[in-house]
Parts: C-alpha cells; structure tokens; sequence
C-alpha cells in the first residue's frame, strides 16, 4: 500500500490482552510509525493512546480502517464506513465475509481481503 505512514490508520478490534492480534497489530504499527487509533467497546487506553468506542467517536479524517474483529462486526463496520464517508478498508484474515466485501464493494469503498496488512507492509 502506498504510503501507508501517511494515513490514519483505524484499528477496529484493538485489545487490552498482549497476546491478541488487534493488541499486536496497534503496537507494532504505532511503533513502526504509523498514525494509529484504536477502536474498542470497552474504550478507555491501550499504550498510552486513547481507544475510542466506534468510528462516530473520532474527531479526525479517517483513510483506513482495519478490521481485527469477528466477521459479523465487521459487516457493521461497513455501514459506519459507508455512513462516515471512509473509502478504505482492510479486513484482516478471520474479519472478513462475502457479505462485508459485497457491502463495501456495493457502497464504493476499496476492500483488501485475504490478506495481512502487517505482512504487507513488512512490519512481520
């Protein structure tokens, strides 16, 4: 992805617990560089960042939206997307479903699947 580093990057599935993936991706992204935040239900903060409850929180132009979260929140994290105007998503292995890429696809908004986003961008 071309200049990643210039985006801001939202991580939906962010997680208190180390040895989660949304807890993983969050570090190694904001140690790499990365303009990151973090999303949760439970909010509150993760590495001394903020962690905001959904997409409406967030006061700022988001351009990415990863999704570390089971498939079904994901289909709901479309709709936010779609209502927020943000064009970009990429759904990690496990988050995403036919019926998240066809919404996003449907509503014009860019879907990566299928695919790591820390592999990809050579962080792992």
């Amino acid at each position: 992805m071309a200049d990643a580093k210039k985006k801001t990057i939202v991580v939906v599935g962010v997680s208190h617990k180390e040895d989660k993936f949304g807890f993983k991706i969050f570090r190694d992204l904001l140690k790499n560089g990365f303009t990151v935040i973090g999303v949760n239900p439970t909010d509150g903060e993760i590495l001394g960042q903020k962690i905001y409850r959904n997409l409406k929180e967030i006061n700022k132009a988001v351009d990415l939206v990863i999704t570390v979260v089971p498939a079904s929140v994901t289909e709901r994290i479309v709709e936010e997307c779609k209502e927020l105007g943000i064009k970009e998503i990429w759904m990690q292995p496990g988050s995403e479903s036919d019926l998240a890429i066809a919404k996003a696809a449907k509503y014009g908004i860019s879907v990566i699947a299928n695919a790591c986003f820390m592999v990809q961008e050579g962080i792992w």
